[in-house]
């Protein structure tokens, strides 16, 4: 097991210049997350995500033995923000990298702060 500094470890994560048809899809973006959560080391508890209707996004969280992952989609402005949010031996930072690579943002912007 990998020790921190801090017990957690948040990140917050901007995608901008998404497809607008990758952040409508409320199945999809559910196993993306989890995924990232798989990718990450951490272990998926439950997951519960929403859809706002034709053309519009998606709120969605998988609750983690570590905490969490959240996603809230604009497919009209082609944004995503995601929070993820891990402690323990669980590493965020893959997670990110999952959803980068699966979501292929034109652009990132990421916060990162220490919890705990």
């Amino acid at each position: 097991m990998t020790v921190h500094a801090t017990p957690g470890r948040h990140v917050l994560a901007d995608f901008r210049g998404v497809r607008a048809d990758l952040l409508t899809d409320p199945l999809a973006l559910e196993r993306q997350l989890i995924e990232a959560a798989q990718a990450a080391g951490a272990h998926v508890l439950s997951a519960h995500f929403h859809h706002f209707g034709a053309g519009a996004g998606v709120t969605g969280v998988v609750m983690l033995s570590e905490s969490h992952i959240s996603i809230h989609s604009w497919p009209e402005h082609c944004y995503a923000a995601l929070d993820i949010f891990m402690c323990g031996a669980a590493r965020p930072e893959l997670a990110l990298s999952h959803l980068r690579d699966r979501l292929a943002p034109e652009s990132v912007r990421v916060t990162t702060v220490a919890r705990g």
